[in-house]
């Protein structure tokens, strides 16, 4: 049996760079800009955007199946490492089935530590979000990383502490408690635009553990580059939504194009690939 690919990367590389991909034409795109180890070093699959794409709200309420359907599709296309976002993850049998269900699709799962009816952490305080005890959520990683080491897929805690206005003394008890639970990583979200309380965070808990993979989302302190985020202890970086916030926005200015200028010629020149790149990059003719 081949090693997970996600985790002989990060044993290569101190950094991954790791995308949203939720459909197979996102797939292909990041495939053909990361050939030769020089682009993104994984996909991210992300639970907001592929609700996003189905029509869906983000709230767990997409049915596994879809989601086995459209990881399917991906897999098709492309060979890089997914790291797949399971939301709270529900009950713990309904965690270890998704796990289960998702081995050799999947080289990652991400499960948070929340509970209630899911909203986005993006929107902060202005809705009310729950934590799960932290006794209940460490159960719930001990039964899924049985699953998780049975199905060869990497299981990583995301720490919601700083969304739902808990202190980082608490935020780095969970992560202490999540990893002897059997978290492989810690993902530590974060909306603070400067990103400091996931820095302090990472900072600190890199003295406890120097081999536990940190995991940061900077979709909202998105100034910081790379490099940088590196810099402040990420060994993996997700740009997690940008893909299809930027196609809503082209769909969008394209649309408009159409109704404002009577034509699609204004629209197919600026906005728009020629038919013949889309044809190429499906039917894997060379440019």
């Amino acid at each position: 049996m081949s090693e997970n690919p996600l985790r002989l990367l990060l044993r290569k590389k101190p950094c991954l760079r790791v995308i949203e991909t939720i459909n197979a034409l996102e797939a292909i795109i990041i495939r053909e800009l990361s050939k030769d180890n020089k682009g993104f070093d994984a996909l991210w699959f992300s639970g907001l955007c592929h609700a996003a794409w189905k029509g869906m709200p983000d709230d767990e309420s997409t049915p596994l199946e879809t989601k086995l359907e459209t990881l399917k599709e991906i897999r098709r296309v492309s060979s890089m490492p997914i790291v797949a976002d399971c939301d709270t993850g529900g009950t713990p049998d309904e965690l270890c089935r998704c796990i289960s269900e998702l081995s050799g699709l999947v080289s990652a799962v991400v499960v948070e530590d929340k509970k209630g009816v899911k909203r986005n952490s993006l929107y902060g305080s202005s809705v009310k979000q729950h934590m799960e005890d932290m006794s209940v959520f460490a159960d719930k990683l001990k039964q899924a990383a049985v699953s998780a080491e049975k199905s060869d897929i990497m299981l990583f805690a995301r720490i919601e502490s700083f969304i739902c206005g808990e202190t980082e003394e608490i935020a780095l008890k969970r992560a202490e408690r999540y990893i002897s639970s059997g978290a492989e990583g810690i993902v530590i979200h974060s909306i603070c635009p400067n990103g400091g309380d996931a820095f302090a965070f990472a900072e600190k808990l890199r003295r406890a553990y120097k081999d536990v993979p940190i995991i940061m989302i900077p979709t909202v302190y998105s100034g910081f580059t790379f490099g940088e985020l590196q810099d402040k202890g990420a060994n993996i970086v997700i740009y997690a939504n940008q893909l299809t916030r930027s196609a809503v926005m082209a769909m969008e200015k394209t649309a408009r194009s159409i109704l404002a200028d009577g034509c699609s010629r204004f629209a197919d020149e600026n906005y728009c690939v020629p038919p013949k790149k889309i044809l190429r990059m499906i039917e894997g003719e060379q440019e």
